[in-house]
């Protein structure tokens, strides 16, 4: 998967909600809800249920240390 298919792919999930999943050092894994508010060059903003924005890199998406299950 290379950069031009992420940014596409996520472009295609921006403003809709779904349901994250980030895998974190040390078995520290995070579930939440939520929507891809916007996309910048090296990163990607998602706003969740809470209204806290969270940033993650295209290599978090890459590597999948964070899923969109639904």
């Amino acid at each position: 998967m290379n950069l031009y298919t992420i940014r596409e792919r996520l472009k295609s999930l921006l403003k809709q909600q779904h349901l994250f999943c980030y895998y974190g050092l040390r078995g520290q894994n995070d579930s939440f809800e939520g929507k891809i508010i916007q996309i910048y060059p090296r990163i990607f903003l998602i706003e969740t249920n809470n209204h806290v924005i969270k940033s993650f890199s295209y290599s978090d998406f890459a590597t999948k240390l964070l899923r969109i299950l639904r």
